[in-house]
């Protein structure tokens, strides 16, 4: 099977930085595209960003220019770099793993971490 660990979450400033990490352990061949999405209190969960086997990213407009995500595939971790967070960036922000050929979300969860951004 394949297990998701997010870490790096926590308070920061706005303006400041956060770099989010999710390991990914068991086997990872079955996932080619990773993404990150964040549900904040009262709302829905929403995709923030993916990366694709390919390299290729998306971002959501909000996030555009602000947040970064990669991969490191030699550590099997997918990154999310938060510069310049807004105090509506707070959100639980969950890695989600997407297999070939399927939709998103993909079918494999972390279990989320908290970002707080302060005024």
């Amino acid at each position: 099977q394949v297990q998701l660990v997010e870490s790096g979450g926590g308070l920061v400033q706005a303006g400041g930085s956060l770099r989010l990490s999710c390991v990914v352990f068991g086997r990872t061949f079955s996932i080619n595209s990773f993404g990150w999405y964040r549900q904040a209190p009262g709302k829905q969960r929403e995709l923030v960003a993916t990366v694709s086997s390919g390299g290729i990213m998306y971002y959501e407009d909000s996030v555009k220019g602000r947040f970064f995500i990669s991969r490191d595939t030699d550590k099997n971790t997918v990154y999310l770099q938060m510069d310049s967070p807004k105090p509506e960036d707070t959100a639980v922000y969950y890695c989600n793993g997407r297999p070939p050929s399927t939709i998103w979300p993909g079918r494999y969860w972390g279990q989320g971490t908290q970002v707080t951004v302060s005024s």
